[in-house]
């Protein structure tokens, strides 16, 4: 079995979150059978951007690296605390781990900018969030990465970043083919509707 580490900062955005789960969840039910889910939280109770609670089932104080396959993070939003609990250094550690043994790294929107304050994406190709006036890709350079700023989704080896919202399910997507293959994500993808 394939686990992916769902790391959640407080204040991360809900719909960024759940893709990860209904991909990997289709996949364990209906695809392959080979990958599972578990949530990785900064705290006992999480409260998401918009609203929703959520409790984790694990702490990052918790998490064994060499227990998972992958890691996946979504973005967030600054007035909900996201950067705060993100830019820790235990969580900042933990995705440097992650990195040092080449395990697939997922994020989406400003997820990218907590890889790059991690340091795992100096010198490599990446986007974040591409809207009003570019802030968040000019943050990202900052860093040391080199912002690929009109392109929806950037591998760079085994790192996947993506510039806002309407990539997720993509990037989720991406996430399973790199775990299992083209052929079963394409199926998990035509049995969530996205392929004909």
């Amino acid at each position: 079995m394939k686990k992916v580490c769902l790391l959640l900062p407080n204040g991360f955005e809900a719909v960024e979150a759940s893709v990860f789960s209904d991909v990997i969840g289709w996949n364990q039910e209906e695809g392959d059978g080979t990958t599972e889910i578990i949530t990785v939280g900064t705290r006992e109770k999480l409260r998401c951007t918009f609203a929703f609670t959520v409790l984790p089932d694990l702490l990052v104080s918790d998490v064994k690296v060499d227990d998972f396959d992958a890691l996946a993070l979504p973005g967030g939003f600054e007035t909900a605390g996201f950067y705060e609990d993100a830019y820790r250094e235990d969580v900042l550690e933990l995705i440097r781990a992650f990195d040092a043994q080449g395990k697939v790294i997922a994020s989406i929107c400003v997820g990218a900018l907590v890889l790059g304050k991690s340091g795992v994406l100096h010198g490599r190709r990446a986007t974040t969030y591409n809207l009003n006036d570019r802030i968040r890709q000019k943050q990202l350079a900052a860093y040391g990465a080199h912002v690929i700023p009109d392109q929806a989704i950037v591998v760079d080896q085994n790192i996947i970043t993506s510039y806002n919202p309407s990539t997720a399910f993509e990037v989720a997507f991406t996430l399973l083919e790199m775990l299992t293959s083209v052929q079963n994500a394409n199926k998990v993808r035509r049995l969530m509707g996205f392929l004909e």
